[in-house]
């Protein structure tokens, strides 16, 4: 179904055709843009609160600035949908994260006015300043580079690297400050108490009245932006003196804060920063799910990505099922840790702005002391948990596999050089689903499998999960632990089974085969399970290896996988080289074994998004990508 657009919005097929309204019509455009925003998301899912909170400033933007010339930079991209929409995608926005659709960050293979690809945040800062600088050695003066970051992003370390150098720089950037409060969960630490002090001081308002009523004086006298913030800088020290500001002792020129959703005054703003010279941050206060009253009203996080909803009342559509259903493993997880604390108190759970995401809000809501969300910080949660394994707790670390990439040198230096026994969540673990490859976690056996003292394992089911779990809560050499698991429902609806310990570096063997066995790691196991009913009702006995650890590999039991199976296939939801796959191949060569061995897994290609049972199907392992390697490598039917 393809939703209409209003009278103005109709018309506008790029940022050139939005220039040519009045700025009088731009209160109207603002509400049919929002609208439209709400009609596509109600009926196709996605993306919410954060894309309405800033149609105000994406519509002033692009109606002041010289997009694509000049180079609009989004944090994360949650916010994007309503740039992409006045950015010539608006007739194929429904298509926006389905498989082969638009993708639902920015992506610049996608569109020229997509200046730089997103999906993780903090990164918003440091690319407009490359661009910027990049500028000013090629002697375009006259370019415009805007960086539009969220409160929530500013809190990750690599938004702080960026600003400290953009403060030296000279360079022509506008960072705006997009200050709602939000990122996916509400914003923790010290930062977010020092927006909001901003926000609610008299003396930042009056000083901001002051600052605006001078640059509107600018088309009256005739005088440049400098000129005239140069007059009132020593004004601006002194009134600071008693609240000085983080942004400006950067030496960032500081204008704000500013009403987000005032979309006249919004261009009014942008028009004279755009004359003025240098680095400078504008802050504006916008409201996440700006002009829907259930996402303004109702919990943030919830209509952060609702998925479909009646947008009359409000009511987001869940799925009904006939049977109980399996639940979700970032549930089990959040439960199980709970239950294991209980007996522990040893155990303390950390989360880098990830608490519903990766249900540690669990453990936040009823063991507040004992869990953490550090904020948008993957490097500072590492070495942190380290810290706290140090003095004897057993920290839980969760964090997105993807996200786990930002962290890498900190799992390195501070966990595994120092041998500390710090365990490691990985979830999201595999093909993400329609977050797209900014969010897949492909590349996590192959980064942690090169690293000494480090365990890698991957649960099949629920229940191996809370295994894992127990096993890895126990006292044991000093090495860490990843637990790799991925997004979405497992296969128990009966989960809450008892736990006991499980042998690192331990298999199971599931099936007794003839010829060929399938050896897999984690939950994508449970396609070479239905692989192998299926074979087995035309009398074709398959091996059935589940090997829980790609660190240490249970080389027993694959010594006896090499000495009774000739052929042997190797299924994983990771990358190919360097993963699972490579790991069976080095013990092969290591021990001077031979066996016919062919690998399924992630390629060695960007993969697109798309729900992950596509995403499987493409890359050839799910059930029937399975069988028929199976097939062929049997010689069942001509290759």
């Amino acid at each position: 179904m393809l939703i209409t657009p209003g009278k103005l919005l109709g018309e506008i097929n790029s940022p050139d055709d939005l220039k040519k309204l009045d700025q009088a019509q731009l209160v109207q455009l603002c509400e049919e843009l929002r609208h439209f925003i709400i009609d596509n998301v109600s009926v196709y899912g996605g993306h919410f609160g954060a894309s309405l909170g800033v149609v105000e400033l994406t519509v002033a933007l692009h109606y002041v600035f010289k997009t694509p010339y000049d180079q609009l930079v989004w944090d994360v991209g949650h916010q994007a949908y309503g740039h992409k929409i006045l950015t010539g995608r608006r007739d194929t926005f429904y298509t926006n994260r389905v498989y082969n659709g638009l993708s639902g960050f920015p992506k610049r293979k996608e569109s020229e006015y997509d200046a730089f690809g997103v999906g993780h945040s903090s990164t918003s800062v440091s690319a407009a300043l490359g661009m910027a600088v990049a500028s000013k050695y090629l002697k375009e003066d006259e370019k415009q580079h805007i960086a539009v970051i969220g409160d929530g992003a500013l809190t990750g370390g690599m938004a702080f690297e960026g600003l400290n150098h953009a403060g030296v720089s000279d360079s022509n950037v506008l960072i705006i400050l997009n200050d709602n409060c939000m990122s996916i969960d509400p914003n923790v630490g010290a930062l977010k108490d020092y927006l909001t002090d901003i926000t609610t001081s008299k003396t930042y308002n009056k000083l901001k009245d002051e600052v605006w009523n001078l640059l509107g004086k600018l088309s009256n006298f005739g005088k440049s932006a400098q000129e005239i913030v140069s007059k009132v800088e020593t004004g601006i020290k002194s009134t600071l003196l008693s609240q000085s500001n983080l942004f400006e002792s950067l030496n960032l020129r500081y204008f704000g804060p500013v009403d987000g959703h005032d979309v006249n005054h919004l261009v009014t703003i942008l028009n004279d920063l755009k004359h003025i010279k240098g680095p400078k941050i504008l802050h504006c206060v916008t409201v996440k799910g700006k002009g829907y009253g259930p996402a303004e009203k109702g919990n943030a996080t919830t209509w952060h990505a609702p998925g479909t909803f009646d947008k009359i009342t409000g009511e987001i559509f869940k799925k009904i099922y006939e049977k109980p259903q399996a639940p979700k493993y970032q549930d089990v997880f959040g439960h199980t840790l709970v239950e294991l604390a209980r007996t522990n108190d040893k155990i303390v759970g950390i989360t880098p702005a990830m608490p519903s995401g990766s249900s540690m809000n669990i453990m936040m809501k009823e063991m507040p002391d004992r869990a953490f969300d550090v904020g948008i910080a993957e490097q500072h949660a590492v070495t942190f948990s380290a810290g706290l394994a140090t003095q004897g707790l057993v920290p839980f670390c969760n964090i997105y596999s993807s996200f786990m990439q930002r962290a890498y040198d900190q799992v390195v230096h501070d966990v595994c050089i120092q041998n500390l026994p710090v365990n490691f969540c990985l979830d999201r673990a595999g093909f993400a689903g329609a977050d797209g490859p900014t969010h897949h976690g492909a590349y996590d056996i192959a980064y942690f499998r090169c690293l000494p003292n480090m365990i890698i394992a991957a649960p099949m089911n629920e229940a191996e999960l809370r295994n894992l779990m127990y096993t890895a809560q126990l006292p044991r050499a000093e090495q860490a632990f990843t637990i790799r698991y991925p997004r979405g429902q497992g296969v128990m609806p009966e989960w809450k089974t008892s736990m006991e310990e499980i042998a690192i570096g331990t298999g199971r063997k599931l099936r007794a085969g003839n010829e060929l066995a399938i050896l897999t790691l984690g939950h994508i196991g449970n396609y070479a399970v239905e692989v192998c009913e299926r074979l087995a009702r035309h009398n074709i006995l398959i091996g059935h290896y589940d090997m829980r650890f790609a660190k240490p590999l249970d080389e027993k039991m694959l010594l006896e996988i090499f000495s009774q199976y000739k052929k042997i296939l190797t299924v994983e939801d990771s990358c190919l080289q360097g993963g699972f796959g490579s790991a069976i191949l080095e013990f092969m060569a290591d021990n001077n074994l031979r066996a016919e061995v062919r690998r399924l897994g992630i390629p060695d290609r960007i993969v697109e998004h798309g729900e992950q049972h596509e995403l499987h199907h493409e890359c050839s392992f799910d059930v029937e990508g399975i069988e028929r390697a199976v097939v062929e490598m049997l010689e069942l039917v001509p290759r």
